[in-house]
């Protein structure tokens, strides 16, 4: 039977963003980026962070905050923020029924010194056909993936603030028996830890800003009865930093940039020898979640290169019409991600209208089309009382 084969297939494309090769690539440099499970809560979330190069932990406060950093939620210039957006995803495989969806909430409560946020993803992978080992149809199956999260945020002073949030993740790659094991939907529980520090003036939205996230930072996941074949969740150091320069009274520009390190140890490399791969390989899964943490920072090639590095910036006259443009990178050792985004949104009362695109940089990995390109974004959000929040 192949199903078990085409089960691992499934959560091959859902990481194909993360990795697109794992070979080497020269005498002293491999390619082995650190995967994990539920790789769909790395995708940017919303249009306006994807137009600016994947940026979200400083910029200011909107709908969408609950996805990159809850605390900036209290310092929201509306009351109550609600946001969707709907993204194709991998159409540059020919893929037209993949895509993610995720709507964000944030409200603040009437002490006007906290907020309450909340988030749901959902990234669906499509319809895969199932077979036997002489190519027979045999069953049909729509993997799906979800996370929730629920969350509360608290100025500790004018400027600063802390947001904490906890977060449910399934993940229904495959279900039934295959090759005598039975394959399960996993799920996980996550939480996130985010500071905020607002240092832009009131009359005109200028100056200085930067937050640090901790996200993701929760239990392994499993997709069978046994508790040692477990993978890590994309756990996340991040911290970002935003400057806005008031030109008049109608023009205004932001600079920001995002630097996130995945908290998840690098697998072990192949060697010659089965059975020490066959131990290098129950050390690294049995590895517990905490020693994990920070294991990740010292492995690999090192911390600087396992660093993946965004720039952004965004345009904005009388607060109505944006323009946004950024990179992202990361190392040739870690996936080989590289792309330029441009975004643009609209203002009309109290709806916001975002797009954005993707350009990728250079060549994959593995050579060829990057599975990216052509990536694009909607998102329309509101903006309820604002007046009230004034």
């Amino acid at each position: 039977m192949r199903k078990r084969i085409l089960f691992f297939s499934v959560a091959t494309i859902s990481i194909l963003f993360t990795s697109q090769s794992n070979a080497q690539s020269s005498v002293t440099e491999v390619v082995n980026p650190r995967t994990t499970a539920v790789p769909f809560l790395r995708i940017a979330a919303d249009a306006r962070a994807s137009g600016m190069g994947d940026i979200g932990i400083a910029t200011s406060p909107d709908a969408n905050s609950s996805f990159w950093n809850l605390a900036k939620s209290p310092f929201s210039k509306t009351k109550t923020s609600i946001g969707l957006t709907y993204a194709p995803w991998l159409k540059a495989l020919g893929l037209s029924d993949v895509y993610l969806a995720t709507l964000g909430f944030n409200s603040k409560l009437n002490d006007g010194q906290s907020a309450i946020g909340a988030s749901l993803r959902f990234f669906s992978l499509g319809n895969i056909q199932f077979t036997d080992y002489a190519g027979n149809n045999l069953s049909q199956f729509r993997p799906r993936e979800m996370a929730f999260d629920f969350g509360y945020a608290r100025k500790l002073s004018d400027r600063l603030s802390l947001g904490v949030a906890l977060r449910y993740i399934n993940s229904n790659l495959a279900t039934g028996t295959y090759g005598g094991v039975s394959y399960k939907a996993g799920n996980a529980i996550a939480g996130d830890i985010s500071l905020y520090y607002d240092g832009t003036t009131e009359s005109n939205g200028g100056g200085f800003a930067w937050g640090v996230t901790l996200s993701n930072l929760g239990s392994k996941i499993g997709y069978t009865n046994d508790n040692q074949i477990k993978d890590y969740i994309p756990a996340n150091l991040g911290l970002g930093f935003q400057y806005t320069y008031p030109i008049d009274e109608a023009n205004k520009i932001s600079f920001a940039t995002d630097i996130n390190k995945l908290l998840v140890p690098a697998p072990p490399l192949a060697t010659n020898s089965t059975y020490d791969d066959s131990l290098a390989l129950v050390e690294y899964r049995n590895s517990s979640v905490i020693s994990s943490w920070g294991k990740s920072l010292s492995d690999g090639d090192g911390l600087l290169k396992s660093l993946q590095i965004s720039l952004g910036a965004e345009y904005s006259y009388n607060d109505q019409f944006f323009f946004r443009a950024g990179y992202f990178s990361e190392s040739r050792t870690e996936g080989n991600r590289k792309y330029f985004t441009l975004g643009a949104g609209i203002k009309y009362n109290v709806m916001n209208f975002n797009f954005s695109y993707l350009v990728p940089s250079g060549s994959s990995t593995a050579g060829g089309t990057s599975p990216l390109a052509n990536t694009i974004r909607f998102g329309i959000s509101f903006d309820l009382d604002p007046e009230e929040s004034k």
